[in-house]
């Protein structure tokens, strides 16, 4: 029998006894001994009921077409006009840290979930420069659907007009500079203020830009935010780590 292990938010372990060929075939995890003499044990990381990961048959159309999500649609993505490193995919990544955590990269412009100790899930990431101004250990403490957007009081400083939007925040909708989701990063009891959220602007993905802290593609903030949950441990890396951590290309 086929097992999968999740990690639940609370930290405790779920079994469910199902996986789909698509993940099994995708490569997206590496098969234990025991799986390949017939047990068939796989382990995978993460909430229940989340998407497969994408493999080699990975319908990448469907994955950045229009996305109905409640009261909105986020449009599609000409993801084609875009480096396919920055399309989500497994690779190749060896890492210290355990199945389960993110990994962020700002100046490689890439966003990883880890799987294994040689595999993670991977992300294409747009920077601002808040994305810069911070580094080190933290948990996603806040997970939020369709988030409103307070401008911090720096940014209104360059430009007044944002004032209106400090006292009740932006609107949460297509326009929102924070996108479908939003996964705030704590240590312990205090915010960051680092955020890992969606983008209106998709252009921006694999370039740095003027504003905001880890920007992603509105359906992959939504993949991912449907992966993780609470309390997932997360790791933004310095410049000289981000030297040291260089990937093999998938």
């Amino acid at each position: 029998m086929t097992r999968k292990l999740f990690l639940t938010g609370s930290g405790e372990t779920a079994v469910q006894s199902t996986l789909s060929r698509r993940t099994l075939l995708g490569g997206g995890l590496a098969l234990t001994a025991a799986a390949l003499s017939g047990c068939q044990t796989m382990e995978l990381v993460g909430l229940p009921d989340q998407p497969d990961l994408p493999g080699e048959d990975f319908d990448y159309a469907s994955a950045y077409a229009a996305l109905p999500d409640g009261d909105y649609t986020w449009p599609a993505i000409n993801y084609k006009k875009f480096d396919q490193k920055y399309w989500r995919q497994v690779v190749e990544y060896d890492s210290r840290q355990k199945p389960g955590t993110i990994i962020v990269d700002p100046y490689d412009n890439f966003l990883y979930w880890t799987l294994s100790r040689k595999q993670a899930l991977r992300y294409g990431i747009g920077v601002g420069r808040a994305g810069f101004a911070w580094s080190g250990d933290a948990k996603v403490r806040v997970k939020r659907v369709h988030p409103i957007w307070r401008p911090p009081r720096e940014m209104i400083a360059r430009r007044p007009s944002l004032e209106r939007y400090w006292e009740k925040g932006f609107p949460a909708g297509l326009r929102n500079p924070l996108g479908a989701r939003a996964m705030d990063l704590w240590q312990g009891a205090t915010d960051t203020l680092y955020r890992v959220h969606g983008t209106n602007q998709p252009n921006s993905i694999g370039k740095s830009v003027s504003s905001g802290c880890i920007r992603m593609w509105q359906q992959d903030v939504i993949d991912l935010f449907n992966r993780v949950p609470l309390r997932t441990d997360v790791i933004v890396l310095t410049e000289e780590q981000s030297q040291k951590n260089k990937p093999a290309e998938g």
